[in-house]
């Protein structure tokens, strides 16, 4: 994947990760809330490995 797929992917996993936290939160579900903790994490991940991707671009362009 590209880096601006990956930070838009994450982005949209963070958004539907804390969606789902306050969904668990509001109904008292506590496996719905941990499902969202989950995916919010792993959007946060994507998005970091979006911006490494654009970190790394920019230092072999400037080589």
């Amino acid at each position: 994947m590209g880096s601006t797929t990956d930070k838009i992917s994450g982005k949209a996993n963070e958004i539907a990760g804390k969606t789902k936290q306050a969904v668990g939160k509001a109904t008292g579900d506590n496996a719905t809330r941990a499902k969202g903790a989950v995916q919010e994490a792993k959007g946060k991940s994507q998005t970091a490995k979006g911006n490494a991707k654009d970190k790394l671009k920019d230092a072999v362009d400037r080589m």
